[in-house]
């Protein structure tokens, strides 16, 4: 978070309302997160295999960890694509050359 004042900010999870400090200019951030995870515990716990929040709040945090680490990887492989394109690309310049020379 950032280093302005913080202020109280109630989000609901499970219709449960928590309280949590955060800067003034994070608070839709804060929202949105909390959204997502109320829906995600909602549908685990509606989905009747887990019970318990604590254990629905670990799953549902799981999910979205899993999520991160799945969409941090494919966004470190896009620039080895990326140079594999740029290669090829090279390749198919350089043979389409052959064909241009007198």
């Amino acid at each position: 978070m950032s280093s302005k004042p913080n202020h109280s900010v109630a989000v609901t999870i499970l219709d449960k309302e928590y309280r949590v400090a955060c800067a003034e200019d994070e608070q839709a951030g804060l929202q949105a997160s909390a959204k997502l995870l109320n829906e995600r515990m909602a549908k685990i716990r509606n989905g009747g295999t887990v019970i318990g929040a604590e254990r629905i709040a670990v799953m549902a945090a799981l999910n979205i960890a899993h999520e991160l680490i799945q969409a941090k990887a494919g966004l470190a492989r896009q620039p080895v694509e990326e140079q594999m394109l740029d290669r090829l690309h090279e390749k198919v310049q350089a043979a389409l050359s052959k064909f241009d020379k007198p």
